[in-house]
């Protein structure tokens, strides 16, 4: 007898036989789809009529939830090789055509000389997804097989894309490999307590960031924000530790919801540290968002089991300038006017 591994997902315990599969038809990060409230038990199984000694996962609400998300899933695909921190990341293709190239413009951004400033188009009809080569220095790849320029061609689930060096897989609407992939994507890039963007995430967009401003000629600035007193929130025995988390994310709450626009960026930097990217924005405009952030803050009603917490916050802003070359500098600076505000008396904004 043949050994096999065999596979039954259960609806409310009511239909055990409703999906039977065999390990051949689980698509890799399927079991990312699990959570706690369902029971997960792998056994290894012969050919044979022995109900117990079949593998079963029995899935509740949670699961069949989460693949209905998934068929909602956009085609999308995933850097395999290419520079460091693009690896892995995956973009979504819901918009009738994206490019990728090394242009800052570029909606598939790849920071590597390989790859042309607009290498290739990835065109969205009728829910199929086209290549074209635009006419790249190192052509467009797919599956081995060099793509004419300016040809379109039709691409299919887990067909490789090759631009240059960097090399992406395309993944088709529903996957539920790039929903798994989409959702470890976004948990990576999040700090668990508040939701805001952690900090290697801030790495990331900052130096994407500084680059593209520097290549488009526009400005871009930064606030870089503490909260005031912190430590005695969390020293204070009325509120403790799990009162300064919740200062911590009402503050990224009230941040996010009333202040924060489309382009900008928000991300905890460290315990208490904050900073916020204003694409777009020069240090007359950065210094006026800065002071909204620091009265918003002194006059939200912080309250914790019943207590009052008073919090206010001490604002660093910068801006980019011609001799700067990279984003650290911008940050350095930015991050020296926050320490400016706490010399100062804190609750306050200095700009740099």
């Amino acid at each position: 007898m043949r050994a096999g591994l065999i596979i039954i997902l259960m609806s409310d315990s009511s239909n055990a036989n409703d999906l039977k599969k065999s390990t051949n038809g689980l698509k890799p990060n399927t079991e990312s789809l699990l959570k706690d409230d369902e029971s997960v038990t792998i056994t290894n199984a012969l050919d044979t009529a022995d109900e117990s000694e079949k593998t079963v996962i029995s899935a509740g609400a949670t699961m069949n939830r989460r693949i209905a998300e998934a068929t909602k899933t956009p085609p999308s695909i995933m850097m395999l090789e290419g520079p460091a921190g693009y690896v892995g990341k995956q973009w979504s293709i819901e918009k009738s055509e994206l490019i990728i190239g090394r242009s800052m413009t570029s909606q598939v951004f790849v920071d590597d000389k390989s790859v042309s400033r607009s290498h290739t188009k990835i065109i969205l009809k009728d829910n199929d997804v086209y290549l074209m080569d635009l006419e790249s220095a190192n052509k467009t790849v797919l599956n081995d097989e060099a793509i004419p320029p300016m040809t379109t061609v039709k691409v299919k689930d887990n067909d490789t894309i090759k631009t240059g060096n960097v090399i992406f897989k395309f993944r088709e609407r529903g996957s539920l490999d790039a929903h798994a992939t989409s959702h470890l994507q976004e948990k990576s890039e999040r700090d668990p307590l508040t939701g805001a963007f952690n900090k290697g995430a801030l790495a990331l967009r900052g130096q994407e960031s500084f680059k593209r401003a520097k290549l488009l000629k526009v400005p871009i600035s930064i606030a870089v924000f503490d909260i005031d007193f912190f430590k005695k929130i969390n020293d204070n025995p009325n509120l403790g530790h799990s009162g300064g988390d919740y200062v911590l994310k009402d503050l990224v709450k009230v941040i996010s919801t009333k202040l924060i626009r489309a382009d900008d960026f928000l991300a905890r930097y460290g315990g208490e540290e904050f900073v916020v990217i204003l694409f777009g924005s020069n240090l007359i405009q950065a210094v006026e968002i800065g002071e909204r952030l620091r009265q918003t803050i002194e006059s939200h009603n912080f309250v914790y089991n019943g207590h009052e917490i008073p919090v206010t916050i001490s604002v660093g802003v910068a801006a980019k300038q011609p001799e700067m070359s990279t984003w650290e500098e911008l940050f350095a600076v930015a991050d020296t006017a926050v320490y400016a505000s706490k010399r100062g008396g804190r609750n306050r904004v200095t700009s740099a």
